[in-house]
């Protein structure tokens, strides 16, 4: 024994005693129970991919993440399983979201019911939830206090300048900001424009300002200085790239698809007037470049719209519609509907269209048609279906319409917006207009919240054209000056609602107003 003790060294003795106290340590923590506290590890829209012990958005990059309309479900991770009634009746939203909650494992969503308004900042926190087995060890532990803060895109729009250096060019108007910016040069006067889905760029199209042909548009791309996406920087707003010119066709009209990888274009032959089809091209062809156009082989058509796929187009054709691939064949339809001569809209998933019938005694339906074989009349009118647009937000469709005023020696039609609820067909007026605004469009914002519109007053037909009015519509009537509304928007279920909400006049001059994505 006393060799035993000898053999011994100082550093075995320390070894020794070392892992008796870790073993007291171990057994002490067994006695006690599990003592971790759970946390948060992350949060989706916080974009921070590793845990740290600080989730406040003071240390990250998320203004470069605004959520936007397409994001409709954040998630949070947990450091341990949860209690999931405790997580739910303890998460706190402000201002409030409604949703509804999911888990997959340790992994808590909550999806939003609508799209969260835009130029808001939002906090989530999370304190007083329980682990799983909590209760099992009979501790009243809950988790480490959570704070997270996430931000929604500001409220963007876009519109035609008509007065003083903003005439004919393009505008970018930020309204949660209350900053303008022109995004095109006085040399051109823009015709038509198209946001692309990441907002990052508008595709448009334009003729000098020294032409007054409104068939000699050629089609341009400019940046806005905005990036919808995260970790990508956002070029310098106002540049300008020719993408098509007008040498040998005119460009009549076009879209853009919603993945942004295609532009299609109704052109027409310079050299033969009766030549004229849909083409496409990808969008992007890089400044310079020579785009790479292909004709789709169809019978000629009207008009048309990309399908929300982006992978095929509605085109008139004849007294119905056809649905056509973006391929170079396009002899072979996907789908023809006889009975519709227009497709006005279609929803974000593209499993609803919004169609027009137009029948013999000149009156026009609005039909409600769907992937799987539902067709319903949604509206009846004898004078026009202007423009309708699907809202994201609800099931419901907002529409520009006319009607035909009676015992008018003059043809006379007036403009109104309505609001459709697509379940049960009710409609609720929104807003007359005045019969002489003809040329009037409307754009539903993103979070369905507003509806922005223009009223566009022609220019006297008895005061002598100026060459410094290079303004017109499409149907070729100077334009004097246009006004620029929003039109605030409620459920058209909210049968609670008595206040009538009036349009709000903007302090702009413009008109073809749009939403940025």
């Amino acid at each position: 024994m006393t060799n035993f003790k000898a053999s011994i060294q100082p550093l075995d003795r320390a070894a020794i005693a070392s892992m008796l106290l870790l073993c007291f340590a171990i057994g002490v923590m067994l006695l006690q129970g599990d003592v971790v506290t759970s946390r948060v590890r992350d949060f989706t829209w916080q974009h921070q991919e590793t845990e740290t012990k600080d989730l406040s958005l003071t240390n990250s990059n998320w203004e470069n993440q605004k959520i936007g309309a397409e994001y409709n479900r954040f998630a949070l991770s947990f450091s341990r399983p949860m209690d999931t009634k405790s997580v739910e009746q303890n998460l706190k939203i402000d201002p409030p979201l409604a949703g509804k909650f999911s888990w997959a494992g340790r992994k808590m969503f909550y999806t939003l019911l609508t799209p969260a308004p835009y130029g808001t900042t939002y906090k989530v926190q999370l304190q007083g939830a329980k682990d799983k087995f909590a209760e099992s060890y009979r501790k009243k532990r809950t988790n480490a206090p959570f704070v997270g803060n996430f931000r929604t895109r500001d409220r963007v729009m876009l519109y035609i300048g008509a007065d003083k250096e903003e005439k004919g060019r393009l505008v970018l108007f930020n309204l949660t900001q209350d900053q303008n910016k022109i995004l095109t040069p006085k040399d051109l006067v823009v015709m038509d424009y198209k946001p692309f889905s990441e907002g990052d760029k508008i595709i448009f199209s334009a003729r000098t300002s020294s032409s007054q042909d409104l068939l000699s548009a050629q089609l341009y791309t400019v940046t806005t200085g905005i990036s919808l996406q995260p970790k990508k920087e956002a070029e310098p707003a106002g540049k300008v790239d020719l993408i098509l010119d007008n040498k040998d066709f005119q460009n009549l009209k076009f879209d853009i698809s919603q993945d942004g990888q295609t532009i299609a274009i109704q052109r027409g032959n310079r050299a033969s007037p009766g030549d004229f089809g849909l083409w496409f091209m990808s969008a992007n062809t890089k400044p310079g470049e020579k785009p790479n156009l292909k004709r789709v082989q169809s019978p000629p058509g009207g008009d048309f719209t990309i399908t929300p796929d982006s992978k095929s187009v509605a085109v008139a054709q004849g007294e119905g519609t056809a649905i056509l691939p973006l391929k170079t064949d396009g002899s072979k339809p996907l789908a023809f509907f006889p009975q519709f001569g227009l497709v006005q809209a279609f929803s974000k998933d593209g499993s609803q269209a919004a169609m027009v019938k137009f029948n013999t005694d000149y009156t026009r339906d609005l039909f409600l048609v769907t992937n799987q074989g539902v067709n319903k009349l949604l509206l009846k009118t004898t004078g026009s279906i202007v423009q309708c647009q699907f809202d994201s937000a609800s099931p419901t469709l907002y529409c520009l319409v006319t009607q035909l005023l009676q015992g008018k020696e003059v043809y006379q039609e007036q403009p109104y917006l309505v609001a459709i609820d697509i379940k049960t067909a009710q409609q609720k007026p929104l807003l007359v207009l005045p019969p002489a605004q003809r040329n009037v469009e409307m754009s539903l914002a993103p979070d369905g919240l507003g509806l922005l519109f223009d009223q566009v007053v022609p220019q006297d037909p008895n005061t002598p054209p100026s060459p410094e009015n290079t303004l017109r519509s499409d149907d070729g009537e100077a334009i004097a000056t246009s006004s620029l509304w929003l039109m605030p928007l409620l459920p058209i279920t909210d049968a609670g609602t008595t206040t009538e909400i009036k349009p709000e006049q903007l302090p702009l001059t413009g008109f073809h107003p749009r939403w940025l994505p």
